[in-house]
């Protein structure tokens, strides 16, 4: 079994570039039938620490945890 039921790489002259057709890529994507993760791909894209370059190993995890934190303290 293997779960990856597609790649999707992009590539451009320069990172923002790059983002962008990488944003626009998911949007257009359509799978069916199963359960995907490009609501969680398309929220890393929007994020400034990424777009900006400034993350690390333990950044998505981090954020995930803040998230969680905000949204038990409403």
């Amino acid at each position: 079994y293997d779960s990856m039921v597609a790649k999707v790489i992009t590539h451009a002259s320069d990172r923002d570039a790059c983002i962008r057709r990488l944003k626009r890529a998911l949007h257009e994507l359509i799978i069916g039938g199963v359960t995907t993760n490009t609501e969680l791909h398309n929220f890393i894209l929007d994020e400034q620490a990424f777009t900006s370059g400034e993350y690390a190993i333990h950044w998505l995890e981090d954020r995930l945890a803040q998230l969680d934190e905000t949204d038990e303290a409403n």
